[in-house]
């Protein structure tokens, strides 16, 4: 039974007056420290942070208590560096997808309901406390009747497409007052943020779309050994139920499970590596969220991948726009950089392009002159400190699409350093472009696209000479039969005119005589029927040819 607090979690003018009163809140603060403290010094700075995370603190109680979109946009917003603040992102990052169980008793009804049996027909046994709960699912231990195997059900939660809309009209309420009263909202496409951030989350509410996710990863890596993807079932998979394959496993960065069951961790690292990096660099979708819960390590060192609601695409266009930048990068061609990020929409209208410019080329120096050798958790932790300011100092906004690709970087990023510290990523990675380049090595590799690319107008040329030659030879063609239709359109237009005001003249003439004798008036009257019948067998030729070029 719901409690009566619980019960106001599914009102909407509750959650609505929660989540305004905590923007509204928030934005008074803010104004407020700014007013007060028209010095920024480092006293200054340590009270604004100490703010920041007072207000992330509250953000993420507020999310825990309510759930549904609180927790998904707070984690959303972790992976904003191009406008959130860092002591805000350090706070949400570690917000994770829990919430209190729901009773089975709802779990044991919805089942029913979406299998149209009893739960007895389906299962033999069934777990009834559940092994996970988060905002939108829980997930139950059960023993399949038809063939005996264990299985993971998992359950929509109660009322979450209601909740989740509730969370929305909430959320639009609050963009429209940052839009009006922060200077943010003037400099950011708010519009197109909101309408990203809710496509996202209204897709992980529908199951039957995590299933297709899931065939599709299953298809795509058949052909690796070491990814094992769960079975699904089908027939009992709907928009509120998912049913797969029970797997066995420890998260991927248990250290001690790895010595116990003999499994090589630098080989482990280089799997997750190869298995993550191969769905950055090529069309498809990736995995959004591949933190260390949801790739599980099997005894025989098999990567088991779980949970597809949150899934990426990269696009055809997009590798295109990354070669783009890696090459013009290493040649130094920092102009191609920002035209590409700008056909990406990264850059705002009021972008200083070339102070832009100067800032990625600065950024690239720095860390050229390092390795990725040396790269620990500390290194990591200041580029990204560096690449959040460079970001958030410039009108850059990302799309949610690559926001959630960088965040699955990061988190495999994470994930490397936790299970091989001595990871030689600049090796790997150096490997991994090379073959995407499609060369002996990475410099050449670059330079062999950047050429082709530079000379690719060229050499199409012939063919678009010939394609040229031909078409313009087929053009004139064309234009010369289209003037001749011109002007027999015009010949027979002036000719019906002629007729028809020759033998009016004519026609009036002979009937009025005007000194003519009758011989003349005949001739002349016959004259003018002629024109006419004339002027009428012309008139059906050219309604004909009129009716002809259609």
């Amino acid at each position: 039974m719901l409690t009566l607090k619980n019960r106001r979690n599914y009102n909407l003018f509750y959650r609505c007056s929660v989540l305004v009163w905590m923007a509204c809140k928030f934005l008074v603060q803010i104004y407020s420290f700014h007013f007060i403290h028209s010095i920024w010094d480092e006293r200054t700075r340590q009270k604004w942070d100490r703010l920041l995370m007072k207000q992330a603190k509250e953000y993420r109680k507020r999310a825990v208590q309510l759930g549904g979109v609180l927790i998904k946009v707070g984690q959303f917003l972790s992976t904003r560096t191009d406008f959130m603040p860092q002591a805000f992102i350090n706070e949400l990052s570690g917000l994770v997808d829990r919430v209190p169980p729901m009773p089975y008793s709802y779990a044991k009804t919805l089942l029913e309901e979406e299998w149209g049996k009893e739960i007895g027909d389906v299962v033999d046994e069934i777990d009834e406390e559940s092994i996970a709960s988060a905002s939108i699912g829980e997930v139950y231990v059960a023993r399949l009747r038809e063939n005996g195997k264990k299985v993971a059900i998992k359950v929509q939660r109660y009322q979450i497409e209601k909740i989740f809309h509730m969370d929305f009209i909430a959320l639009r309420i609050v963009f429209w007052i940052i839009s009006v009263f922060t200077s943010f909202g003037r400099k950011a496409d708010l519009k197109s943020l909101y309408t990203e951030l809710i496509t996202v989350m209204d897709q992980e509410l529908d199951f039957k779309q995590e299933l297709e996710n899931a065939l599709y990863f299953q298809n795509r890596f058949k052909n690796y050994s070491y990814i094992h993807i769960p079975n699904y079932y089908n027939h009992l998979c709907t928009r509120k139920v998912l049913v797969m394959d029970w797997v066995d496993g420890a998260k991927v960065t248990d250290i001690s499970f790895m010595n116990e069951h003999h499994i090589a961790v630098e080989q482990t690292a280089k799997r997750v590596f190869e298995f993550c990096v191969d769905q950055y660099l090529q069309e498809g979708n990736f995995h959004a969220d591949p933190h260390a819960g949801n790739i599980l390590l099997q005894k025989d060192g098999t990567l088991a991948i779980i949970d597809f609601g949150m899934v990426g695409t990269v696009r055809k266009q997009d590798i295109h726009y990354f070669k783009h930048i890696i090459q013009n990068v290493i040649i130094d061609d920092y102009d191609r950089v920002i035209n590409t990020l700008d056909e990406m929409d990264f850059l705002l209208p009021q972008a200083n392009k070339e102070k832009l410019k100067k800032m990625i080329k600065h950024m690239v120096s720095m860390y050229k002159n390092g390795s990725f050798k040396t790269l620990d958790a500390h290194t990591m932790e200041q580029l990204k400190e560096d690449i959040r300011i460079f970001i958030k100092d410039q009108p850059i906004q990302l799309s949610a699409e690559y926001a959630y690709l960088g965040r699955a970087m990061s988190i495999v990023l994470g994930i490397l350093l936790a299970i091989y510290p001595d990871v030689d990523l600049e090796k790997w990675v150096n490997r991994k472009v090379k073959k995407w380049f499609g060369g002996k090595s990475l410099i050449e590799s670059v330079y062999k696209q950047y050429a082709m690319d530079t000379i690719q107008p060229f050499l199409s040329f012939p063919n678009a000479m010939l394609n040229w030659l031909e078409n313009g030879e087929k053009d004139r063609q064309w234009d010369k039969k289209k003037q001749q239709m011109r002007w027999k359109h015009h010949f027979l237009l002036v000719l019906e005119m002629m007729l028809f005001t020759f033998g009016g003249i004519t026609g009036g003439v002979s009937l009025l005589g005007l000194g003519l004798d009758s011989t003349a008036a005949v001739l002349l009257l016959w004259g003018s029927v002629a024109s006419f019948i004339g002027a009428g067998l012309t008139l059906i030729i050219h309604y004909r040819f009129i009716r002809s070029e259609k």
